[in-house]
């Protein structure tokens, strides 16, 4: 099949070789531009533009699809499908239209769950027992569309949201083949009005972590936000970022030290499994306490 795949992170990469190891012919590859990054501030391609640069693939990075001049050079490809997975710009009609079997989108949640931006963040947060994949239909909507194809996975009780992200970005990419070679038999299912949630975009101002919550709660924070943006405690005027954890049994007043890094909540306790200093790697609870002593009580 003819495709024009579309999308820009991490995420994406993996479905991009399994279009291509399937033997789709790749049209075009669109993602965003370059952005500055590192400490010199250079210009640096997306994950998606550096694999399909590696796999000899035409690629484009428009600022926007919103111009006719842009939607032309788009249909001029002639597709049969465009595959869309965190891309990151919106598909005005006229793009939706273009390819002659529509445009199909990877979401990273059992939709009508968490649609939106951040559907892995916002499932662990949530304390959801189990999320998926779903090949969606494209259209005007913030993914409304039917459904051709759902994957549901459980979350682990100790998944983070790195973790969750490989596994779904596997799991998508083995989706989008197997809808692909089954596209005219598959059937829209429209989606439900009962159920819609809606993942917003994560604000750095959720990851400060607030002790006097109850443990299941923090716990999910530190999860769902590990690794990015990462929730935070502050240690004698040190920015403490934690990353994995668990629930465990303690009690104390709230952000109490109970020993090694458990750490007392309103309700229970957390024990803060791997954490990283500012300006130093992740470490494990073991390593960080050499020589870093904490307080009676995080703040």
């Amino acid at each position: 099949m003819k495709v024009v795949f579309m999308g820009t992170p991490d995420f994406s990469v993996p479905v991009l070789e399994a279009l291509v190891d399937a033997g789709h012919e790749v049209l075009c590859v669109y993602c965003q531009p370059p952005r500055p990054a590192g400490r010199g501030k250079k210009d640096r391609p997306s994950p998606v533009q550096a694999k399909a640069e590696e796999l000899g693939l035409p690629v484009r990075f428009p600022k926007s699809l919103k111009g006719e001049a842009e939607q032309t050079e788009f249909a001029a490809l002639e597709p049969d499908i465009a595959v869309v997975v965190a891309y990151g710009l919106i598909l005005p009609q006229a793009v939706l239209d273009a390819p002659a079997k529509g445009c199909l989108n990877i979401h990273a949640s059992l939709l009508p769950r968490w649609r939106g931006a951040a559907p892995i963040h916002r499932a662990i947060m949530a304390g959801d027992q189990e999320t998926g994949v779903c090949i969606m239909q494209m259209e005007a909507g913030l993914d409304t569309g039917p459904v051709l194809l759902r994957k549901m996975v459980t979350i682990g009780a100790e998944e983070t949201t790195a973790e969750l992200h490989d596994r779904l970005s596997a799991l998508g990419a083995g989706a989008i083949v197997e809808a692909l070679a089954n596209l005219d038999g598959l059937e829209p299912v429209s989606q439900p009005e009962e159920g819609v949630t809606y993942a917003k975009k994560i604000d750095k101002a959720e990851a400060r972590v607030d002790w006097s919550k109850p443990a299941v709660e923090v716990d999910r924070l530190i999860r769902g936000l590990s690794p990015f943006p990462g929730a935070w405690c502050d240690v004698d005027g040190e920015r403490l970022k934690l990353l994995r954890s668990r629930v465990v049994e303690g009690k104390g007043s709230a952000g109490q030290v109970l020993g090694g890094l458990r750490i007392a909540c309103g309700d229970g306790a957390v024990e803060i499994m791997q954490a990283q200093r500012q300006g130093k790697r992740p470490m494990e609870a073991e390593e960080l306490l050499r020589g870093f002593e904490l307080p009676k009580r995080l703040s």
